[in-house]
């Protein structure tokens, strides 16, 4: 693989030394990141003031020597300058992701985020904690914030998570509502919602109705053993269910408008995960691969005192899933909206993928 794609690996895994004015801490997936372009395209990349790595007058340098890169810091958008009338600041309901994804989640609390149930690589509550976030999103204040988004700072698509809910929908009633929102006000942004299978198929057709175009069902693993470790509560949620979920997306939605997160570092078998990804791109599903991340505020951090992975794990699991997708003219741009799309979070989309 390039050099590129090598140094990615590297800083996303050590992260760097920047100034960087878009950050997220906290919050339902990778986090504690600043977004930088990295060679022109959008990287989520840990904060790190002991790594090597240090971005200087847009050229990434590795112990004072010029790779050869170019990075830059994504700018603060406008749109964090404004409040509704209530009170409540627009980065409180929605963050920029990368330089054009508007990314929210809906609902920052979770059914499962009791100890015993918690997902250990999850903090979503904890932002909220921190007052970083509101619990809850309504319609109207996101239509509010994408249409201001969209208006100062070019925001072209638009990403929707929530936490899981008791009911049978696992929270996909309200999304479809927020997106419904948010097209009336915005309709050329493109938008992906992010949920867990529902239990009745037919909400995937609701949100596709109600604007959606893109659609993350996470499961993270494929194998049960690291399910239930790393997710006892989500692990009820059988994995049959999951593949149902995933067919009657891609039938709704299209092949490779659906994608899941699969985590590198969690102890499943490098060739394993490579197979699973594999009978996802045979399904029409984008295996979004993400190195799992020590992040303060987890479970994985602060009780198990898990690491990341190694580099070579990252890079073998990495290249060999890139070139699975490529072979199936799979590309996470050709996803109208959400991570794939935008790829921040993942050197995938470095890797030609």
């Amino acid at each position: 693989m390039s050099n590129a794609v090598s140094t990615r690996v590297d800083i996303a895994l050590r992260g760097i030394r920047v100034d960087a004015p878009v950050q997220r801490t906290g919050g339902a997936g990778p986090s504690d990141d600043g977004h930088v372009l990295f060679e022109g395209v959008g990287a989520a990349i840990p904060i790190n003031p002991n790594s090597p790595y240090v971005v200087t007058n847009g050229r990434l340098l590795l112990d004072g020597a010029d790779l050869g890169l170019e990075v830059s810091p994504v700018k603060r958008p406008k749109f964090y300058d404004l409040e509704t009338a209530d009170g409540i600041n627009y980065e409180k309901i929605a963050k920029l992701h990368g330089s054009n994804v508007l990314a929210t989640t809906v609902v920052q609390t979770c059914v499962r985020y009791d100890e015993s149930e918690r997902c250990r690589f999850c903090s979503i509550e904890a932002s909220l904690n921190a007052g970083l976030t509101i619990a809850v999103k309504t319609p109207a204040m996101l239509a509010e914030v994408a249409e201001a988004a969209f208006r100062l700072d070019g925001v072209t698509q638009m990403v929707m998570t929530t936490g899981t809910s008791n009911g049978r929908d696992r929270g996909a009633t309200h999304l479809a509502r927020c997106v419904k929102a948010v097209k009336a006000a915005v309709p050329q942004l493109d938008i992906q919602v992010q949920c867990e299978p529902p239990a009745n198929l037919s909400t995937i057709t609701d949100l596709y109705a109600a604007g959606a175009r893109s659609i993350g069902i996470h499961v993270e693993s494929m194998d049960d053993n690291v399910r239930k470790k790393w997710m006892p509560g989500k692990s009820i949620v059988s994995m049959d269910e999951y593949r149902a979920a995933w067919r009657e997306a891609v039938r709704v939605f299209g092949h490779n408008q659906v994608s899941t997160y699969l985590l590198v570092g969690m102890g499943e078998d490098p060739d394993e995960m490579v197979a699973g990804a594999q009978e996802l791109i045979d399904m029409g599903v984008y295996p979004f691969v993400v190195p799992f991340r020590p992040l303060k505020g987890t479970l994985a951090t602060d009780v198990d005192k898990t690491p990341a992975p190694h580099r070579d794990v990252l890079h073998d699991i990495t290249s060999r899933v890139a070139l699975a997708l490529q072979a199936a003219g799979m590309h996470g741009s050709d996803q109208k909206a959400g991570c794939a799309a935008c790829g921040a979070c993942s050197i995938l989309k470095t890797a030609g993928a």
